[in-house]
């Protein structure tokens, strides 16, 4: 029987926030006692996990004295110590508090906009110290509920100058540290800025230091907005920009559901960590989710350890897709090539394109060809079902 147990070196990771937390919802108070961040690192210990990642006040509260701050730092540090585990990751909260209640580094708010800084500094001061080498920017409160309030093309600088100070700031400081921005339709705002993954790809090459920072797709925001996940990956790694990734599940168009991963939409998983694979991703595989709202914290472990060995799963069924004869022999046909036009290859010439010009076609055949796509889907289908 195939072992589906997690290892360091698949990097699985979980965020305080996730099995953290208590189960509150707009519509209902807490169904879980908060743990302490030290008692979550032994919960992650014990499903397996590779790591653990954080908001800054998910560690230390905003209203924290000295004195509680270094007691919190003392029993994280022992807990990490005693369990192995690392910190790939931090993040600042800049979304919870009413002072970004109409958003942090995009705010109309000179004020606000000096102290989202100014706690993004020691928050950035605090998640290098744990070791993290990915910087997450989720900018929840970046946005509008009525375009009069906001001019977006303020908002786009602003966010832009406090990303250039704080790449400055890791440089100065020596830190090796990068940033990963998260894109997000809505919600909490009616309409957050940079809403997809290639709308921050696009707002990464106006940056100051565009080297330092790329994205952190998360399955559920793409889904929110009914687009392709996968599709989204694909584009970020291409551009070299895949720092880090989200994973969970979400139907499309709903709010944001944050499911436990491949909880629901398993084909669109199956193909996220088909390419993950396939491609050779060596970043953390962050677990961006929480547990029902009708679990204890066993139900809470049930959901970590699920969250792992559904992936284990579907990297198993890639590998059997990858083997399986009959799905290669279609996928050869369906991309035969007999190299007459290898000659486009290494981009455009004179030459090559006289060639082409003279070239001719035969149009009612191109688009005569069955490309058996049915027969391809179907045998992806019974991969996943267990039937090859």
């Amino acid at each position: 029987m195939a072992n589906y147990d997690p290892r360091p070196e698949h990097k699985f990771t979980f965020g305080l926030w996730t099995v953290g937390n208590t189960g509150r919802d707009p519509f209902g108070l807490p169904v879980r006692n908060a743990l302490a961040p030290h008692e979550l690192v032994h919960v992650l210990a014990e499903v397996g996990a590779y790591g653990v990642n954080f908001h800054d006040n998910d560690l230390i509260p905003i209203d924290a004295t000295p004195s509680e701050r270094d007691q919190i730092l003392k029993d994280f540090r022992a807990a990490l110590n005693a369990t192995g585990l690392k910190v790939p990751m931090a993040t600042t909260n800049l979304f919870h508090d009413p002072a970004f209640k109409d958003g942090a580094f995009t705010s109309n708010d000179p004020n606000v906009r000096a102290y989202a800084l100014q706690k993004t500094m020691h928050a950035i001061d605090l998640g290098a110290s744990l070791g993290a080498g990915i910087y997450v920017f989720w900018g929840g409160r970046e946005g509008t509920e009525t375009d009069a309030s906001k001019n977006p093309l303020d908002a786009g600088k602003r966010f832009r100058e406090a990303l250039n100070f704080l790449c400055n700031y890791v440089k100065d400081q020596g830190y090796d540290l990068k940033f990963a921005l998260e894109a997000k339709p809505n919600e909490p705002r009616s309409d957050i800025y940079l809403p997809t993954t290639g709308a921050m790809l696009g707002f990464i090459a106006t940056l100051d230091y565009p080297e330092m920072v790329g994205v952190n797709p998360e399955v559920a925001h793409e889904h929110m907005a009914g687009l392709n996940f996968m599709h989204a990956v694909a584009q970020a790694w291409d551009a070299g920009k895949l720092f880090h990734i989200d994973l969970n599940d979400q139907k499309f168009g709903r709010y944001d559901q944050d499911f436990r991963f491949g909880a629901d939409m398993l084909k669109q998983a199956f193909f996220l960590v088909k390419f993950l694979e396939d491609v050779g991703y060596t970043g953390s595989r962050h677990f961006d989710a929480h547990a029902y709202r009708t679990e204890d914290y066993v139900g809470v472990k049930d959901f970590a350890v699920g969250c792992m060995r559904t992936y284990l799963i579907l990297k198993e069924k890639a590998q059997r897709f990858n083997q399986d004869k009959e799905i290669q022999a279609l996928l050869a046909e369906i991309n035969a090539d007999n190299g007459h036009f290898n000659y486009l290859a290494g981009g455009y010439s004179r030459d090559k394109a006289n060639r082409l010009k003279g070239e001719s076609f035969d149009r009612p055949a191109l688009g005569a060809r069955g490309l058996g796509y049915e027969r391809l889907d179907q045998l992806t289908v019974e991969v996943l079902l267990g039937v090859r």
